[in-house]
């Protein structure tokens, strides 16, 4: 019994762990999907996120700064995307894999001249994201133990949880919410109502990019502590998923994120307590991640102009 309390609560912290990244990325594929634009270059937003992050946190000392750099550095890629598609009427699938080749490009070139590799330094302790609630229950006990590795998790994890109950309340409480969905199903209608749409989903895709880059942040700021070509690998796409199952809404979108990051954590506890091929194993999240799509993207409600460049009338 002991053996599977401390199991399940390791399970739990892989889970919250693995799910925060994914959570940011797909807030971010929300706001540019429901705007009425699509997005398949969250990866490279991350990435570009993930390397800045941890760039600056190594330079600065300082986790927050480093945090919220790698948050605009994925805003400057989705800016780029954002003028491909929504200012010049690019194809939107296209510009998102021109983000994805050319966000770890960048990065990579940028790490080899400035850390003759294609790694960073790893933080130290005080460069990572903090954790919150440490020491606050005792470990000695099979109880306490569980209830740490619930709790005592990074502050980008809370933070992402209330940036879901905020994104949810901007969607379906707020005028610019509305504004939002209804850019992204109507469009036209919205021009003859003075909505300016090709600013609104500039902004949604520049929103985008920030998210994403905070997600990848996390990643190589809180889970591995370095940035690899490695580290936001098929994460991207896997929160795109997340965003399908969850029919393009931001709670929704928890619900796959979560799914995706207990695949992950289960992934982590197996790979230590038993005899399977790592490699099997690693294949978890990949392999519901292609299951999600073939099962759930004929029920998802797309937004009706989602995809479609929107040219203003003269």
């Amino acid at each position: 019994m002991t053996n599977f309390i401390n199991s399940l609560g390791i399970v739990l912290y892989a889970t919250l762990a693995y799910t925060t990244p994914l959570l940011y990325a797909a807030l971010g594929s929300c706001f540019s999907e429901v705007s009425g634009v699509v997005n398949i270059g969250i990866e490279g937003m991350m990435t570009a996120g993930a390397f800045t992050g941890t760039a600056v946190a190594y330079f600065t000392g300082n986790p927050l700064i480093g945090f919220i750099c790698g948050g605009l550095a994925g805003a400057f890629f989705g800016m780029l995307h954002a003028t491909a598609t929504v200012k010049l009427g690019a194809d939107q699938t296209i510009a998102g894999t021109a983000i994805n080749m050319l966000g770890p490009g960048i990065v990579i070139m940028i790490s080899k001249v400035v850390f003759s590799s294609t790694d960073t330094v790893p933080l130290s302790p005080s460069q990572k994201i903090p954790k919150l609630f440490m020491n606050l229950f005792d470990t000695t006990t099979v109880f306490g133990r569980f209830m740490d590795n619930v709790f005592a998790t990074y502050a980008s994890t809370y933070l992402v949880f209330i940036l879901t109950l905020l994104v949810w309340f901007i969607f379906y409480k707020t005028r610019f919410g509305l504004r939002l969905r209804a850019c992204g199903e109507h469009p036209q209608a919205c021009e003859t109502l003075g909505i300016n749409v090709i600013s609104m989903r500039f902004l949604c895709v520049c929103i985008s990019g920030f998210l994403s880059g905070l997600g990848g942040a996390c990643v190589t700021m809180a889970i591995s502590t370095q940035f690899r070509p490695i580290s936001i690998v098929g994460q991207g796409f896997i929160a795109i998923a997340a965003v399908i199952f969850g029919k393009f809404r931001p709670q929704g979108a928890l619900i796959g994120c979560l799914l995706f990051g207990f695949c992950s954590g289960l992934k982590v506890v197996l790979g230590s307590s038993s005899g399977v091929n790592m490699q099997l194993l690693s294949m978890i999240p990949y392999v519901v991640t292609v299951l999600i799509l073939v099962l759930f993207v004929g029920k998802s409600h797309v937004p009706s102009a989602n995809g479609k460049p929107y040219i203003k009338a003269r």
